[in-house]
């Protein structure tokens, strides 16, 4: 009888425990929009001692390397999960790499999103800057989602690759939004 009552107990607080993982992306997300939106964006605000088109253009570059080590990690992690065609089982290496891969990519886009979000915070000047500003903001709560799906073992075997699935397409997205519109020689004016 102890026992049972002692499961009865601990219910409720893994539910809230539960529930407080499911929100915290969610609130990571909101808040870095409501602070996006909120502060009074600094345009002159630089980045490593660049400033004007210079800091777009080390921001462009840091998110091609940022694109970059998010490619490797989505190839690392369906080798790990045997999903790279005739790749075969990963050597147990591949998973330290992963991580490492992972923390690296999670520093480098510190810089960038500090940049953006105080120079520019969330705007809306254009379709291209306003899915640009949503996807930064989506990003982190998708990172955060992302760790705390790694250190569940209670999930489903699918939210794994739907979490890192979602964290490198909004790489992906910012990239395209940022970088390569950069590159491609539209306008600077992020």
């Amino acid at each position: 009888m102890t026992g049972h009552t002692g499961a009865r107990k601990r219910r409720p607080a893994r539910t809230v425990a539960g529930i407080g993982a499911a929100l915290l992306p969610v609130a990571v997300t909101v808040g870095l929009y409501v602070f996006g939106r909120t502060h009074t964006p600094d345009y002159t605000s630089g980045l490593f001692g660049q400033h004007g088109v210079g800091v777009i253009d080390l921001k462009s570059r840091l998110g091609k390397a940022l694109m970059a080590l998010a490619v490797v990690q989505l190839l690392l992690g369906l080798w790990m999960y045997r999903r790279l065609p005739g790749a075969g089982a990963a050597p147990h290496r591949v998973h330290p790499t992963h991580r490492l891969i992972g923390l690296l990519a999670f520093l480098l886009s510190l810089p960038i999103a500090y940049q953006c979000i105080t120079a520019y915070g969330v705007e809306f000047t254009s379709s291209r800057v306003a899915v640009h500003s949503i996807t930064g903001c989506v990003l982190y709560g998708v990172f955060v989602a992302k760790v705390l799906v790694v250190r569940s073992r209670r999930l489903p075997g699918w939210a794994l690759p739907v979490a890192g699935g979602a964290l490198v397409t909004a790489i992906a997205l910012m990239w395209y939004t940022a970088a390569l519109w950069f590159f491609a020689g539209s306008a600077p004016g992020f």
